[in-house]
């Protein structure tokens, strides 16, 4: 059923699966990420933190207004990632800086000297040829889509029953 809850769940829990991932990739697998892999987190952040109310709040005149911002959030998020793809793939250039993750505590010229360089360019995995940022751009793409979709016919069916 296409409904403006079920266009909030899916609001809520794809950045939240895609920002988990992406933690774990990080943390648990040792993938760190370059520049461009951390600004398409920050708008799955935003996303989750718009849906969130719309799942709690009501009236419902508050969840849809929340949930299509959630939307384009993710969508901002898929537009980030579908460029630092075509950066990994060579299709075009990127910026040329590069980013790098310092431990915290301890001896800051050692953390400095000792932190993996981490280049946008070069994709550190991927599966079928598909980097994670192209997996952020058709997942985040697709289900921005799929919530627009389920808000506008949530919406018509509201407005009929």
């Amino acid at each position: 059923m296409l409904t403006l809850r079920n266009a909030a769940w899916l609001a809520f829990l794809l950045p939240t699966a895609l920002l988990g991932g992406a933690l774990i990739s990080q943390y648990g697998f040792g993938l760190y990420p370059c520049e461009m892999c951390i600004w398409q987190r920050w708008p799955h952040l935003v996303a989750i933190i718009l849906a969130l109310p719309a799942l709690i709040l009501r009236p419902k005149a508050w969840s849809m207004p929340l949930v299509v911002a959630a939307a384009l959030a993710i969508l901002t998020s898929g537009l980030i990632g579908g460029f630092h793809a075509g950066v990994e793939y060579h299709w075009w250039e990127g910026f040329t800086s590069c980013s790098t993750n310092l431990a915290a505590g301890g001896d800051m010229l050692d953390s400095i000297m000792n932190a993996p360089l981490i280049r946008c360019d070069v994709a550190q995995w991927t599966l079928f040829g598909i980097s994670l940022a192209g997996f952020n751009f058709l997942l985040s793409v697709g289900g921005a889509i799929l919530i627009l979709l389920m808000v506008a016919t949530g919406r018509k069916d509201a407005d009929h029953g």
